[in-house]
């Protein structure tokens, strides 16, 4: 597993994908390593709002992933030191499908993810996207998982 040259960090933007991203910057820091953001846009079938007329799905994908792209250069500037390689890319799909898939592509040495830490009917409806990816992934995966405060009651 080391040394870790390639780091892959999933993130939604959400408290627990943050402690992930800051996990990520920590082990870029201690390993030199290389960081690409991603960041995954959902099916339209599952993300968009039905007050959206479907003429206008186009538009509300580009506006999603510029919004995506503007928060990952944010979250670079933010997070991570200027003496490492870091770079952002956001992407559309299944979220566990486009993050084992760019982590072949890019030929990643780790990745690493948080988990919002569902359970009950919520993990049974929607599924964990870290678990799946843990599957999934042919390369190590360190999972940061959710405070019991994040965490919330079902």
């Amino acid at each position: 597993m080391f040394p870790v040259k390639k780091i892959l960090c999933p993130t939604d933007f959400s408290e627990p994908s943050l402690k992930g991203v800051k996990a990520a910057a920590e082990f870029a820091e201690k390993y030199s390593g290389d960081i690409i953001l991603l960041h995954v846009v959902p099916p339209a079938h599952t993300l968009t709002p039905p007050a959206i007329p479907s003429g206008k799905i186009i538009e509300y994908y580009e506006d999603l992933t510029r919004f995506a792209q503007k928060s990952l250069n944010e979250l670079m500037d933010e997070k991570f030191s200027k003496d490492h390689s870091v770079s952002a890319r956001v992407v559309q799909g299944n979220p566990s499908d486009e993050i084992v898939g760019t982590a072949l592509e890019e030929k990643i040495d780790l990745i690493i993810i948080a988990t919002h830490g569902a359970t009950g009917w919520r993990r049974f409806m929607f599924g964990s996207v870290a678990e799946k990816v843990l599957r999934m992934a042919t390369c190590p995966v360190l999972i940061i998982p959710a405070s019991e405060k994040e965490v919330g009651a079902d």
